[in-house]
């Protein structure tokens, strides 16, 4: 009798429970650098997003109700309530948030007649 190290048995890929995946430095590296541009991006989303939310209601408020009814705060208002919206999409989208992006580009589309009605109204 003879003693033999075995070599351990090669299981076939279970689809339930996949191997381990060995990542390199590099990609993991890369992926904690991914995952703070998307942080940084939201920062900026949300800071674009709230002066979008206080600054237009102020302007218009201002125009509108005012010592004297003036056109170009209307204006203004109306120019900010199309451009912030477009710039929370084009940072989103810039930084891989597409969900985010489409979202604000909506929202840009929804805010057209809002701003035109405004400025008529003005």
């Amino acid at each position: 009798m003879t003693l033999e190290i075995e070599r351990p048995v090669e299981r076939p890929a279970d689809p339930v429970r996949p191997a381990p995946l060995r990542r390199t430095a590099q990609e993991m590296h890369a992926d904690r650098q991914a995952a703070a541009r998307r942080i940084q991006a939201a920062l900026h989303i949300a800071v674009v997003t709230l002066a979008w939310l206080v600054s237009v209601p102020f302007l218009v408020g201002w125009g509108v109700l005012g010592t004297q009814r003036e056109d170009g705060v209307l204006l203004f208002a109306a120019l900010l309530a199309v451009v912030l919206p477009f710039t929370g999409a084009a940072i989103a989208t810039r930084n891989g948030l597409y969900f985010t992006g489409g979202c604000f580009a909506v929202l840009t589309l929804a805010m057209v007649v809002p701003a035109i009605s405004v400025v008529q109204a003005g």
